[in-house]
């Protein structure tokens, strides 16, 4: 069995897919860190909302389509990557608004600005939200792709709908913002 340690990043460097070594903190590196935490928060979200299977199986296919991107921006110069590296499309940005409208058909319609909570899963669907607007922010600056950029700015609206639908459906409640 293979280890799962190297030690090549022991001094603070990382290997770019068919690229160079960088630093850890290369914004490259941090893009699609940034990406991969989201996708790590949905993961905690996808336990919150098993019994709601359409939103399990979106979260299932978000995961999947995120390790797609994150393959992307971990890849500096696709012709030379050794293997056909996957990318995000306009499809996968068009999939996205189509589960948008679904599940904003079944929602009431939204008066005043929400904060995040209601339910554990709307809850845990906001932190995703959050972290997508970083990650977003972080593929802005490092010019990524603009399939990849509309995928995202269209996640966190996926999300934010995905939250509200959570909560509603599990008794959870909306709770409006009040200015002080």
């Amino acid at each position: 069995m293979a280890k799962i340690y190297t030690r090549r990043g022991d001094d603070g460097s990382t290997g770019l897919f068919g690229g160079p070594r960088v630093r850890k903190d290369d914004l490259r590196v941090a893009a699609y860190g940034d990406v991969d935490e989201l996708n790590s928060a949905l993961g905690v979200a996808r336990e919150e909302v098993l019994q709601q299977p359409d939103l399990r199986s979106l979260v299932d296919a978000l995961q999947s389509e995120l390790f797609t991107l994150g393959s992307e921006l971990a890849t500096p110069d696709a012709s030379k990557a050794p293997k056909e590296v996957p990318r995000i499309t306009a499809e996968h940005v068009a999939r996205l608004e189509r589960e948008i409208d679904r599940l904003t058909g079944e929602l009431p319609e939204m008066r005043n600005f929400i904060l995040p909570g209601g339910s554990r899963a709307g809850a845990a669907l906001h932190l995703c939200r959050t972290v997508c607007r970083r990650a977003e922010r972080a593929c802005v600056t490092l010019g990524a792709s603009p399939d990849a950029l509309a995928y995202l700015n269209r996640l966190s609206d996926l999300l934010f709908t995905m939250a509200r639908a959570a909560n509603l459906r599990s008794g959870g409640r909306e709770i409006p913002w009040k200015p002080a």
